[in-house]
């Protein structure tokens, strides 16, 4: 059909193409429509097609289970019989709570910094805070490690500047960048303390050490690591004791502290920076009152209990011992995180859904563009609270869908 001389779009054509590449390669994600029953994690309910089954859940980031614990769910009904629900609007206008002021402060001596900053979520707080650093450091240069997160790599492309990717924890071809930049250029290294598809750490000391030795400034992501390592919960640099060595640590609220947000923590004048400048901080309501609650009761609870972290690693090391006892392709894992390789898409996806509707086992596929092409996989997260008969089952059944699947066939050509 033509309007005024032109040829009318299908647009409706272009949106079912697209989708449809994505399904033809495998890779097309389906959510799991399921509700958490407070005091069983990890038990739910799955409302599925055929109705309503019990399952259980081995890919939650939940990585403690504290979004279920008695301290956080009591703080956040406090909250909104003391508050109520909503924080009624950005933090400038009307937006800023008590216990968001609480919270930073929790933060930034969780971190041993100067001051700490909310957003609504991990994403939001890398992909503002990085590009507004980059913009207030005119001929800024970023380093960014390549398997940096989608929200750092936003972040970097926000910032307008030059930028160098060096291989995945590599430390000398770092310093190859460096050193072949102008020495009086404003640098950023970028990278995360674990990396959370592959559960690797990186070198956080040898990257200090040549930011001091080229000038540069430190940017590290611990979203996977806060509360979950270190004796307060400060993540691998506290661990490690080199928290005071980088200069921005960020983090989120989702993950290990069980509820939701994202920070950073810094020196004040950094903070500062990103508050006055970041327009996804100052255009954006402030997160509810009743969730920052819950984070910090969270965050309070974490610094001064061990049980959770000691259980949590013996749960993640006895997962990995039973896998290999079991002849199942685990992969290399440092941390917490216990991915298995199957190699292909379309099988990931059929692995992932007999374990579900066979087993009650849910475990999403991890396809492109999360993980490289040819290492797709089930990338399994155990919590303090998978118990042995657990395991058994989650073991037993994998057994089988990789005899009935052939699998081996893809994870030994992958």
């Amino acid at each position: 059909m033509e309007s005024g001389g032109t040829i009318a779009m299908n647009y409706d054509s272009i949106f079912s193409l697209a989708l449809n590449s994505i399904k033809d390669e495998g890779r097309y994600r389906v959510f799991m429509d399921i509700e958490r029953k407070n005091g069983e994690f990890p038990s739910a309910t799955w409302h599925s097609e055929d109705g309503v089954k019990d399952i259980v859940v081995w890919c939650s980031n939940d990585y403690l289970g504290m979004g279920q614990h008695p301290d956080v769910t009591k703080a956040m009904k406090d909250a909104i019989d003391k508050v109520g629900a909503g924080s009624g609007g950005t933090r400038n206008i009307s937006g800023t709570h008590h216990y968001h002021v609480k919270l930073e402060a929790e933060l930034a001596d969780l971190h041993g910094k100067e001051a700490g900053l909310l957003f609504t979520s991990g994403y939001i707080s890398n992909e503002a805070s990085i590009s507004t650093i980059a913009k207030l450091l005119p001929g800024c240069i970023i380093y960014s490690d390549e398997l940096n997160h989608a929200s750092m790599i936003k972040g970097v492309i926000g910032g307008g500047c030059e930028k160098r990717i060096f291989r995945h924890n590599n430390v000398a071809h770092l310093e190859e960048l460096l050193l072949a930049s102008d020495p009086s250029a404003p640098k950023i290294i970028l990278f995360e303390s674990v990396y959370s598809m592959d559960g690797d750490f990186s070198p956080i000391e040898e990257f200090c050490d040549l930011a001091d030795k080229y000038n540069a400034m430190t940017y590290m992501d611990e979203v996977h690591a806060v509360g979950m390592y270190g004796p307060r919960g400060g993540g691998v640099a506290e661990k490690r004791g080199l928290m005071d060595r980088v200069d921005i640590i960020e983090g989120t609220l989702g993950k290990a502290f069980g509820v939701m947000g994202g920070y950073i923590t810094a020196s004040k004048d950094i903070v500062d920076c990103v508050r006055s400048f970041a327009a996804g901080f100052i255009f954006t309501t402030s997160l509810s009152p009743v969730l920052t609650a819950g984070a910090l009761a969270s965050v309070r609870h974490l610094k001064n209990s061990n049980i959770e972290r000691e259980i949590h690693q013996e749960r993640a090391a006895t997962l990995k011992k039973r896998m290999r006892e079991a002849n199942l392709p685990v992969m290399p894992s440092e941390s917490h995180i216990v991915p298995v390789l199957v190699g292909d898409p379309v099988v990931c996806k059929q692995a992932s859904d007999i374990l579900l509707n066979d087993y009650g086992i849910y475990v999403q596929p991890i396809n492109y563009p999360t993980v490289p092409r040819g290492t797709e996989r089930l990338r399994f997260a155990p919590n303090p609270l998978h118990t042995d008969n657990m395991i058994d089952h989650l073991i037993d059944a994998l057994s089988k869908v990789w005899r009935e699947l052939d699998i081996e066939k893809y994870s030994n050509a992958a």
